[in-house]
């Protein structure tokens, strides 16, 4: 989810619920480690995928330094979750003094955190939609107008901050989407509370957060949460902001949304040297982030092929290139269900699919989906055709069949794969296409590893 700029698409987003969350730390004989480990929750996919999807493409038509003696680590458990319909990654985060607790959609392709909030001190008639409530919270202190931190977000027309004549004036914020979604309010500075962890000891932590109280919040988008937490690249995103104390370093491993019961991921902030990570880094690739000066925010990639198969299929390099205007390019996206391609690559990709599977093609393929297969006619010991993205680094991405094709009906599976416009649009990686994957984004190196080990790693 961006701020009109392209925007991220979602479809079967899975939730990011910050239970359990605590600080975990490890120690040797020179060197404490301390990250944030947040949990990955997953509930059932929405009723209807191709309301979901017709949702998503609405969105896609508009999305065009640590010290070496004290390196932090943020994780939690994730549940992937849509069984409220929404299809979305939600964070359940502690605000203020006494906490409140709220559910923010995690979006990697936005950097605001800014939350729904209310100048009532009455309580929430709702406990599943609850809001935050600054009156109640002794910690809360709205930036004012000549604090620096007000020049990174957009302000409102002819907002007070452009006239303000003392220290006293609130940094007023206006946070629009693209698919007319929008938030404004006070942006502020609020405490944000985690359970940390050493030992047999289980002790709070507080972090300091700058973030968007949105008293006038308009748009179905956020029917499910209550705001939206920005892992994206920005100076005030989540993982930028913790980044100063947690290391410049996520990373996040989505399981497969289809077990039962729903097993546990986690999203970590920060970066650690531990016997587990330094076992799990040996086995990760590396791909270079690649930078887009008009879309700053966003975690592209390079991709140079794809094959079905092993066979490389006749796409020119230019459809995975940005062009001077912005457009193109690769966007790696926790918050985007399916994957997206370049009509050119889009269509190569699902004809030598289709080439492969014609004997199992249902026909009528689920509404929003082009290709789908009558899963009861596969031999057994057989599979549906792999795919393999050759990425910039020497590096290649190739996730198994069940990461793209997804069930639509009883015992039919469709391409979770769509066309995005290549003029206007970028291609984009979804989460769905991600699962089983540990992904770390290292923005210090700007690079983002990926490795089928080490999501089982607490």
């Amino acid at each position: 989810m961006v701020s009109l700029s392209p925007l991220s698409l979602l479809l079967l987003r899975l939730l990011f619920l910050f239970t359990l969350t605590h600080l975990s730390t490890s120690q040797n004989t020179t060197t404490k480690h301390y990250y944030l480990k947040l949990p990955l929750l997953h509930k059932t996919p929405p009723p209807s995928p191709s309301q979901s999807l017709l949702h998503d493409s609405l969105r896609l038509s508009h999305l065009h330094h640590h010290s070496h003696h004290h390196l932090h680590r943020l994780t939690s458990p994730v549940i992937s979750g849509a069984s409220s319909g929404s299809g979305q990654y939600f964070i359940s985060l502690l605000l203020g003094t006494p906490p409140q607790p709220l559910l923010l959609i995690a979006d990697t392709a936005s950097d605001l955190i800014w939350t729904h909030c209310s100048a009532s001190t009455h309580h929430n008639n709702n406990p599943h939609n609850p809001i935050f409530f600054p009156r109640l919270s002794a910690s809360f202190k709205p930036h004012h107008c000549f604090h620096p931190s007000c020049k990174l977000v957009p302000n409102p027309p002819n907002s007070h901050c452009n006239n303000a004549s003392t220290l006293h004036t609130p940094c007023l914020f206006n946070y629009s989407y693209a698919d007319s979604s929008s938030s404004s309010g006070f942006f502020s500075t609020e405490t944000a509370s985690f359970l940390s962890k050493h030992k047999h000891e289980h002790k709070p932590t507080n972090l300091t957060l700058s973030f968007g109280c949105g008293f006038w919040v308009s748009g179905t988008e956020f029917n499910s949460a209550q705001g939206v937490m920005g892992l994206g690249r920005g100076p005030i995103s989540f993982t930028s902001q913790l980044g100063r104390r947690f290391g410049n370093k996520f990373s996040y491993c989505l399981k497969d949304y289809t077990l039962s019961p729903p097993p546990t991921s986690y999203l970590t902030i920060g970066g650690g040297e531990t016997q587990n990570d330094n076992v799990v880094s040996s086995k990760m690739k590396f791909t270079p982030l690649v930078v887009n000066p008009l879309s700053p925010s966003f975690y592209y990639i390079g991709i140079k092929s794809v094959s079905v198969d092993g066979a490389k299929l006749r796409i020119h390099p230019s459809v995975w290139s940005i062009d001077d205007n912005g457009n193109g390019g690769t966007v790696i996206d926790s918050g985007t269900t399916l994957t997206f391609l370049a009509e050119e690559a889009y269509g190569e990709v699902v004809t030598a699919i289709r080439r492969r599977v014609r004997n199992l093609t249902v026909p009528s393929p689920t509404p929003g989906f082009e290709l789908c297969v009558n899963e009861s006619k596969l031999v057994k010991g057989t599979s549906l055709p792999r795919l393999k993205f050759e990425l910039v680094g020497n590096s290649a991405f190739s996730p198994p069949p069940r990461n793209y094709f997804i069930a639509t009906e009883e015992r039919v599976m469709c391409l979770a794969i769509q066309p995005v416009n290549s003029e206007t649009g970028f291609s984009v990686i979804g989460n769905l296409m991600q699962q089983g994957f540990l992904l770390e984004f290292d923005r210090d190196r700007s690079r983002l590893g990926f490795s089928r080990h080490g999501c089982d790693v607490p």
